[in-house]
């Protein structure tokens, strides 16, 4: 009987320029070094659609009325679908179809699965209170480091910490 290895979702949250793109870059650097595939899903939390490239073939498809338009070249696939929403669910369902071993979610704060926290400073605490399914928490400011005292459960780790990486590592393996 064969192995399947059981899809591992986490969701990296925080406000914007708090280090989750670059914490997430550096966990694919990691992972994929050691064999893992990994799919990202990333919310453009900015307003707005995210930027397509205009007046290329697959964007005029799309404008027609395509529902998705999926360009491949060199083993390069890149695909461009409108709705009139997208629910987490559904992304991570496209996804899924890749089979990778991770999907790592950057925002979408509210939805249900295992996060990493990063806070820049006391404002960004709160974070800590209406958030659920918290795995870690990264932090920016020293002073951030005391509420650990006040999430017992949860392990802090500052941004500069090399160790929160192995930890984060050590979770996803195990879970």
């Amino acid at each position: 009987m064969a192995l399947v290895n059981k899809l591992k979702i986490l969701q990296f949250v925080g406000y914007q320029n708090s280090g989750k793109t670059t914490l997430v870059t550096k966990l694919i650097d990691l992972l994929s070094a050691r064999g893992s595939n990994i799919v990202t899903i990333k919310h453009h939390g900015h307003g707005g659609k995210p930027d397509i490239v205009d007046n290329k073939d697959n964007s005029k498809h799309v404008a027609a009325g395509a529902v998705a338009s999926i360009v491949e070249g060199e083993g390069r696939l890149i695909m461009q679908a409108e709705s009139s929403e997208w629910k987490l669910a559904k992304q991570i369902e496209l996804a899924s179809a890749l089979e990778p071993q991770y999907i790592f979610i950057e925002g979408h704060k509210k939805e249900g699965y295992p996060k990493v926290v990063l806070l820049r400073n006391s404002g960004d605490t709160h974070l800590l209170d209406i958030l659920d399914q918290i795995k870690f928490v990264i932090y920016w400011d020293k002073s951030i480091s005391e509420l650990q005292l006040k999430y017992n459960t949860i392990p802090f780790y500052s941004i500069s910490d090399e160790q929160a990486y192995d930890k984060i590592i050590g979770y996803l393996e195990r879970e």
